[in-house]
């Protein structure tokens, strides 16, 4: 009985301690989730997170309210992180905090919301920073990130639509003030007067216009001196340009999409190779809709530094002398042929007639009146790496910026002139490699020789023994149609056949 009253009051013990540890775990399982939940759809003042070391791709700290647009840490080659707003669905990157330096990836880097939404780096300390005074931060259905105060019906104090990276989205104006970069560097947009702009940063200092698409101004002309103009993806499927305070288009560029009855989340996209290019999602993938540039040929460097293109062609060098590969001729090059102002000839001269740039109408030129001269110009710039003479129009085309792709035309009274710097490494079989290639395939065949050789001395041991064996049971007549190959006047039928 004892006994039995012990057991009893272990069990409710052990049943008081399982409800206890239920109890626990509910509230705890309860308050992380409501936390995460608050955390995911706000950031508010006092926020803290740190790059987790188990993250691969992306690390997610706040989503909009659809699920389709997230902010978090994005790490970039497996050692750099970079603060981003990702397209969940297709995991693509539409906006950077600092797209032209990204951080370091650690787990002491951190980022904080005191009022003012801030990254900092272990090693560069502060790395970026909306410079804010604000009550909370916000993903919203469009991928901008918005920093508000509490009083809901002022404009946000921040907002990431106001520093684009390289992604437009459906309804974000693009001003003047803005820039929209390349994920590379390399290229940039920009707006004019009344024009979109398309550069090139190819050197220093040395920005080349390589599209220049000027308004129709068929629906509204654009009133010089006024409100300044702005682009837009209009949801009806183009790329608009407005002036301030009007509503008509001064010019539409129409996506493939225009006027169809076909729907999906819209963007567009500055290109590593500097096209222009606009998408649509269709619910699985993103869709092309809209390429400023047409052409492949047409694109600022499209088989990279001294490239050839020709329509139909693809890709060759202006050396013909080079192997074209890995997207180059010669290792991309910088800077002039200046040392403290000193002209110096550490570079030698490749030509190729039959080519131009492929931006030659936006290109700085000079009208000369040969060849010669227009070469001359260009010698004697320290910034000028080449020159392409017309002939016809004697338009001496000026490069002041390291050689990229030019277009190949076929007409022979178009001369081009390039510097190369000495040093710069040529992607060509030399004679020494051609040797040691040879070298090789001789060793090769010498050794299928020995194989085969070796093969039919076997094979005619084998053959003798079996025909010794058939001569001893048929008393020394071979058998049938037997031929003896060894024989030499079967070697003169066979030879006198050929």
């Amino acid at each position: 009985m004892e006994i039995h009253s012990h057991f009893i009051s272990l069990v409710t013990r052990l049943r008081a301690t399982q409800l206890l540890l239920c109890t626990l775990t509910i509230l705890l399982f309860t308050s992380t989730t409501s936390t995460t939940a608050a955390t995911l759809s706000e950031l508010p003042r006092g926020f803290k997170a740190t790059p987790d070391s188990s993250t691969e791709t992306f690390q997610p700290l706040l989503s909009d309210s659809t699920g389709n647009f997230s902010l978090g840490f994005l790490r970039v080659n497996k050692t750099q992180l970079a603060l981003a707003i990702l397209h969940v669905p297709s995991s693509e990157p539409f906006w950077l905090a600092n797209p032209t330096k990204l951080a370091r990836w650690s787990d002491r880097a951190q980022l904080t919301f005191n009022g003012s939404l801030i990254l900092t780096d272990p090693h560069t300390k502060l790395y970026w920073s909306t410079h804010t005074n604000a009550d909370r931060v916000i993903l919203q259905n469009n991928s901008n990130l918005l920093v508000q105060s509490s009083n809901h019906t002022e404009p946000a104090a921040w907002e990431s639509f106001d520093f684009p990276t390289d992604t437009l989205v459906e309804n974000q104006n693009f001003t003047s003030k803005m820039v929209l970069i390349s994920s590379n560097g390399l290229y940039y947009m920009r707006l004019g007067p009344d024009f979109i702009g398309l550069y090139a940063n190819f050197n220093e200092g040395s920005d080349q216009i390589y599209l220049r698409h000027k308004a129709m101004e068929a629906k509204t002309e654009i009133v010089e001196n006024q409100a300044p103009i702005y682009a837009q993806i209009n949801p009806d499927r183009y790329l608009g340009m407005y002036q301030t305070g009007n509503p008509l288009p001064a010019d539409v560029q129409k996506f493939n999409s225009f006027q169809t009855p076909v729907t999906g989340f819209l963007r567009v996209r500055l290109e590593p190779d500097g096209n222009l290019i606009g998408y649509f999602w269709d619910g699985t993938k993103w869709v092309l809709d809209y390429q400023a540039i047409s052409q492949t040929c047409e694109l600022p460097s499209a088989c990279g530094s001294y490239g050839l293109c020709t329509a139909g062609n693809g890709c060759s060098c202006l050396d013909n002398r080079t192997e074209y590969a890995s997207g180059e001729c010669f290792a991309a090059q910088s800077g002039d042929f200046c040392s403290d102002g000193v002209p110096r000839n550490n570079f030698w001269v490749l030509r190729r007639n039959g080519v131009e740039p492929p931006y030659k109408e936006l290109m700085r030129y000079e009208t000369t009146s040969s060849v010669k001269q227009c070469e001359s110009l260009c010698e004697r710039n320290c910034s000028c790496w080449g020159a392409v003479f017309n002939n016809g129009s004697g338009f001496c085309y000026m490069m002041d910026y390291p050689v990229q792709s030019l277009v190949g035309v076929g007409d022979e009274t178009k001369m081009g002139y390039f510097k190369v710097r000495e040093g710069a490494g040529r992607k060509k079989v030399n004679v020494g490699a051609g040797v040691g290639i040879g070298v090789m395939c001789g060793v090769v065949l010498i050794l299928v020789g020995i194989v085969v050789v070796w093969r039919f001395r076997v094979w005619k041991r084998k053959r003798g023994a079996v025909k010794s064996r058939f001569m001893e049971q048929n008393g020394g007549v071979s058998p049938g149609p037997y031929k003896d190959l060894g024989t030499a006047s079967f070697r003169s039928i066979e030879m006198g056949s050929t």
